[in-house]
């Protein structure tokens, strides 16, 4: 009886050992993104965006620099301004493609005639991918948009992202037409009510 009780205790001295040493939880690594991920690659930032103001929840505005104000809700939007000049992506691809690069051309010119003016940037994914995913996507598609036209001499506080994913797709299609429609940044033009 007597050696039943030391080794019930040892077994209970070196449950304890094991239980209060445990494993060691190791965080996972980050990876570094360089220029801050406002390259207009796919390593751009993610859900919390790398622009201070960053809500991608419901579509809501996410980028216009640290100090904008604007609101896109509460001004004129004029949806039509730069239809002809909506940018389309690559699957699973925030770069932009060279032969993309005349219609930011054309919104950076239209905005430098025009010193009232900003803009919304939309972005939009294709329907494949999980809604978070693709909610980060069209965010860092926006982005690369903004950036673009930053790098064309627009004034980056003139400029909010919106990024609706999959939400609004431009065509209901199943198929890769359909969805090479669907992966794009639309351009609207913003002025005060």
């Amino acid at each position: 009886m007597k050696v039943f009780k030391i080794a019930n205790l040892c077994a209970l001295g070196a449950a304890l050992a094991f239980t209060s040493v445990g494993c060691k939880h190791h965080e996972p690594a980050v990876t570094k993104i360089p220029n801050g991920g406002l390259n207009g690659s796919d390593n751009g930032p993610g859900p919390a965006g790398a622009l201070p103001g960053g809500d991608l929840a419901g579509g809501a505005p996410t980028g216009g620099g640290p100090l904008s104000d604007i609101n896109p809700d509460n001004m004129n939007q004029d949806r039509n301004a730069f239809s002809a000049d909506i940018v389309y992506f690559d699957y699973d691809s925030a770069a932009i493609k060279g032969s993309e690069s005349s219609k930011l051309e054309a919104v950076a010119s239209a905005l430098k005639s025009d010193s009232s003016a900003d803009l919304l940037i939309e972005g939009n994914c294709d329907e494949r991918g999980t809604e978070e995913y693709n909610r980060a996507l069209g965010e860092r598609r926006a982005l690369a948009s903004r950036e673009a036209l930053a790098n064309a001499g627009i004034d980056a506080s003139r400029v909010v992202t919106r990024s609706y994913g999959q939400d609004k797709p431009a065509d209901s299609g199943h198929n890769e037409s359909a969805w090479h429609k669907n992966r794009r940044d639309e351009f609207v033009l913003l002025h005060p009510k």
